[in-house]
Order: structure tokens, then sequence, then C-alpha cells
């Protein structure tokens, strides 16, 4: 295995690792900055109130995106088991 194909590998890697990781993320992003605002707005400064928003959204992202995030990395791990045939012990 050469290294431009370790480096493919590595780079496919962090490639899925922000695709999966980017929709919990942004959605939990998303509605705490709306929380942020809303409680700006009203002047309520309960710290616990931005909570409960964003679970439920990382929870919705989950289960809306969750067939996405699946298929993003299954096919990353397929190309990753895919290639152990290439390594060679070097001597």
């Amino acid at each position: 295995m050469t290294q431009e194909r370790i480096l493919d590998l590595m780079r496919d890697g962090l490639t899925a690792i922000m695709l999966v990781s980017a929709p919990p993320l942004l959605m939990g992003l998303t509605v705490g900055i709306i929380v942020s605002i809303f409680q700006a707005v009203t002047s309520i400064q309960e710290p616990t109130l931005a909570f409960i928003p964003k679970i439920v959204a990382v929870l919705l992202s989950l289960i809306i995106f969750g067939p996405f995030m699946l298929a993003t990395l299954t096919n990353y791990f397929t190309i990753l088991i895919g290639s152990i045939p290439e390594l060679t012990i070097p001597r």
C-alpha cells in the first residue's frame, strides 16, 4: 500500500466523519440560535430552556438523516475493508 493510498483512505475517513456528524450538529446549532434569540427577545434567562429543543432537534435529525449517515459509513467501511488485501509487510 502506497502513501498516496493511505492518505486517500484518511481523507475519505475524515470526509465521512464530517458528512455523518454535520446533520445533528447543524440542527442543534440552528435550534440553539433560535432559542437564544427567543430568550433574548423575551428576557427569559433560563439556561435549561435550551436543552429540550436541542435534544429533540438532534433526535429528529438522526431519524431523518439516519439512512444517509448509515449509507455513508457503510460505503467508507466497504472501501476500507476492501483495501485490506493491498496491505503488504515492509521488509
